[in-house]
């Protein structure tokens, strides 16, 4: 029982990071002992003579740690990263299901765009079938194509999936 209070203070932050040091950070965390989660896109890079497949930052110069509130000074005094998101004036905390969310749409097969636009709401729906089955979200009219979009809130950005109409339903 004991081992569930203690978990129970465990939350996710969302972390900036230097420019370009996320994977470092990442490693720097994880060698502390820090659960952290980056999210990884898999891109196609082509060079004057080659082409290559590499994982970037799905989020630029962001990372998660899930920590309690005693560990940030450990987690600040690593290398690689740079500060704590605040929003509001307080640092900013992920819900548990808005991390099992982003993990769940890193692991789906659709192409994932990520924009700060403004994007206005519109009418919320469900997903009703495919690996995003249960996720919610608002359906939104983006370069003449239905497309879903899931708002994380407290990173202030969008995240727009492409997928066919007819996997959604009203909610």
């Amino acid at each position: 029982m004991a081992l569930l209070l203690n978990t129970a203070h465990y939350k996710w932050y969302p972390v900036y990071t230097q420019p370009r040091a996320e994977k470092k950070a990442h490693q720097a965390l994880c060698d502390k002992g820090i659960e952290t989660y980056l999210p990884l896109q898999r891109k196609l890079k082509q060079w004057s003579d080659r082409k290559k497949w590499v994982e970037e930052p799905f989020l630029k110069s962001y990372l998660f740690v899930r920590i309690t509130d005693h560990a940030r000074p450990d987690v600040l005094m690593t290398k690689g990263v740079a500060r704590f998101l605040y929003f509001s004036g307080q640092v900013a905390t992920m819900p548990d299901r808005q991390m099992q969310d982003l993990k769940l749409l890193m692991a789906s097969p659709y192409e994932l765009e990520v924009t700060e636009e403004d994007l206005q709401p519109g009418e919320k729906v469900i997903i009703k079938a495919g690996p995003l089955k249960g996720l919610t979200g608002n359906m939104i009219s983006y370069r003449s194509q239905k497309q879903l979009m899931l708002r994380i809130d407290s990173l202030g950005c969008s995240i727009v999936v492409n997928m066919a109409a007819s996997l959604i339903d009203r909610f």
